[in-house]
Order: C-alpha cells, then structure tokens, then sequence
C-alpha cells in the first residue's frame, strides 16, 4: 500500500457540561459528542522524499508544525523511526474553528491512515493514548459515534447510538476565542447545569425528542452574550420545526436536529435570505458499527 484516502468527520456536542477548572488550566468536562456526515477528505501518499509534506485546498491554513494534522505524521514518525517521506493531502470542508472537531478529525485521520499506510499495527486504544498528546478531543475522533467524554474529554464511554434524524450546521461569520470562552465561564458562578443524564436516557430509548429535549451547553451561558448571532441562528432553526438546537463546542457553530429533511431545509434557506451565514448545511447523523477491531474511517 502507497496511498491511503480517508473522510475526517465533523463532531457536534449533544450535551457539553464543566465541572470545573484543573490547577494546570484544563477544565473537567462531561459530554456527549456525536459525529455527523460533514467531512474533510485526507489522503496519505508514501513518498520519495524525506520528511512531511502537507498541502490543503485552504490558502490560509498552517501546513508546517502549526498544523495539527502534520504534529500527528511526526509523532509516528519519530517514534517509528519511518524513514520514507509521506504527502498530505486535506481537502477541507468542515468550518475551520467552529467547535466542530475539524482539526483534531484531521489529526485522528493522520494517525489511523499512517498506521495502515506504514503496518504499524497499533490498536484503536493505542492509537488513541498517542492522540490525547495532540489534543484533547483527538481521542475521541478516533473513536467517533455516540460517546460520552469525561476528564478533559480523553475519558470516553461508548454509548447507545444516537437514532437517526436531520442535521442542520450553521456557523456564522464571526470567530471565537476558546481560551476567552473559557476564561470568561471561570469568572462566574455556574447555577444551571446541562441534563447529561436526560440525554443519556433518551439514547436508551431510542428517541431523538428525548435527547434533543435535554441538550444543553454550559458554554452558551458566556458566548452567547457575546456573540448574540449565535441565539438568532439557534431561533431560526427551532421556529422551523427542529427539535432542538444548540452551540458546539465553544461555537460559533449552532445544530439542530429535525425530524425530516424538508424541515432542515427550509431552514437552511431562511439563515441563508436572513444573511445569519453563507456556511449552513444539511447533513444526518454518523452511526459506528463497533466490532473487536474499532471501526474503519
């Protein structure tokens, strides 16, 4: 094998709750992360010459060591002492800095395909444990589907899947500090908490109304109020029959769920006249079929 091509999924949080901020400056954290059909394209070519390189169809992306998908072709590389070059290709279609995993999807992308690429035989647990070194949600986009994290989100717990439905993602043309997200939530008292456990529940069950009735996001109490795009998106979308809607992440991205297509839809056209985002997609809901070997990108 000389080449390998993989789909990096985009993630949305279901539910995203702190718990509190660790001495190092990492917040403890309980969420339910979900990935969806909304992808970068990654392909992984052996080549003749030594050393990483790394091009993508976006002109201002990093594709030297400020690029998180060339940190993880080093780190096999170093530790494997692989001496052929590889080329990275990333065909970006994911937001970039939205909340949804773009990044650290690319990254798990890297470290699944050079595994492959170059018989490693490392396990999906393997590979995870050298991911959480790039980034806290790498882990968890190795793994992918319906999982509650927990620690710094490198803790994670497979859960019933999520049931299918329409998924609805507008990120707005504005960008958000994570760091300044986070720093403003530790300045304040937290009084309302997110129902994890009513989501979790409802993936039991099987109902996607039960699920969508208990999102919630600890962090929109703080971005919100910065950024009040955030809210009209989020209103747009439930007046349009979603079930729910919510930030991802630290944002600016917003979800909804819907139950039916032509729903979404009509509210994709609505964010679109309103001039809230250029970026809004319709999408649906990514299901792993787990087995003894992890699952295939």
């Amino acid at each position: 094998m000389n080449q390998i091509e993989l789909k990096a999924l985009a993630k949305i949080n279901l539910g995203l709750d702190v718990l509190g901020r660790r001495e190092n400056g990492y917040h403890d954290v309980r969420m339910v992360m979900q990935s969806i059909y909304l992808c970068d394209g990654v392909r992984i070519s052996k080549s003749g010459e030594p050393g990483i390189r790394l091009e993508t169809n976006l002109g201002f992306l990093p594709t030297g060591d400020g690029n998180i998908a060339y940190k993880a072709a080093r780190l096999l590389m170093d530790e494997f002492h692989i001496r052929d070059g590889v080329h990275i290709r990333l065909d970006k279609h994911i937001p970039v800095a939205a909340g949804l995993a773009g990044g650290s999807s690319n990254a798990a992308a890297v470290l699944f395909g050079m595994n492959r690429l170059f018989g490693l035989h490392l396990s999906q647990e393997e590979l995870m444990k050298r991911g959480v070194k790039l980034g806290a949600d790498v882990p968890y986009c190795i793994m992918r589907g319906t999982v509650l994290a927990e620690g710094i989100g490198e803790k994670l717990s497979v859960l019933p899947p999520m049931p299918k439905c329409t998924v609805l993602i507008a990120k707005p043309p504005i960008s958000v500090s994570t760091k300044a997200v986070y720093e403003a939530l530790d300045s304040k008292d937290i009084t309302e908490h997110p129902d994890i456990d009513g989501i979790i529940e409802g993936l039991k069950k099987g109902s996607a109304r039960e699920v969508a009735a208990s999102m919630g996001n600890v962090l929109e109490c703080v971005t919100i109020p910065m950024y009040p795009i955030i809210d009209r998106i989020k209103k747009e979308m439930t007046e349009h029959g979603a079930m729910g809607a919510m930030m991802s992440g630290s944002g600016p991205t917003v979800f909804g769920l819907f139950e039916n297509r032509a729903a979404a839809k009509a509210a994709q056209k609505s964010i679109r006249d309103k001039a809230l985002t250029k970026q809004v997609y319709v999408t649906n809901i990514h299901s792993v079929r787990r087995n003894q070997n992890g699952y295939r990108f």
